[in-house]
């Protein structure tokens, strides 16, 4: 698969605690047109982006790690924030290779800001990497150099 640099949410990421991801995608501010009406965005209309989420490297540790994509009014992920898709894997689950069942992005991207939110269930990880963002296809996804 070809990971867009522009639109990669998290390159190797190590999650060793609740976090969001390492990067944040900002849409652009909203506005209104000259004659007053407001414009919306609405990202996941038409043809489906894909999108990828995978283990690079074994987690250790934690009972389970639940996975949101949100999105929200700054890049923290804490104004307004709405979780669009979840998922979660119990650590039996999370080797080196696991893809995260999502294909692409949902319909009702409408905020600024679009990001992952890791979130630790149990003991804190030492070990366990995550790279995630919007691809050209969804496939096995090899290590990068």
């Amino acid at each position: 698969m070809i990971f867009d640099l522009q639109n990669l949410f998290a390159e190797g990421q190590a999650i060793t605690a609740t976090a969001i991801s390492t990067n944040v995608i900002q849409w652009g501010a909203m506005g209104s047109t000259f004659q007053g009406s407001t414009l919306l965005r609405e990202i996941g209309d038409g043809d489906p982006i894909k999108m990828a989420v995978q283990v690079n490297e074994t987690f250790d540790n934690l009972t389970s790690l639940a996975i949101t994509l949100e999105q929200a009014d700054n890049a923290a992920l804490s104004s307004s924030a709405d979780v669009l898709w979840s998922h979660s894997a119990l650590l039996a689950e999370l080797v080196a290779g696991y893809q995260v069942p999502i294909t692409v992005l949902p319909k009702r991207i409408t905020q600024e800001y679009l990001g992952l939110r890791f979130t630790v269930t149990g003991t804190n990880p030492a070990a366990g990497q995550i790279t995630a963002g919007i691809v050209a296809g969804v496939g096995t996804m090899v290590n990068a150099i």
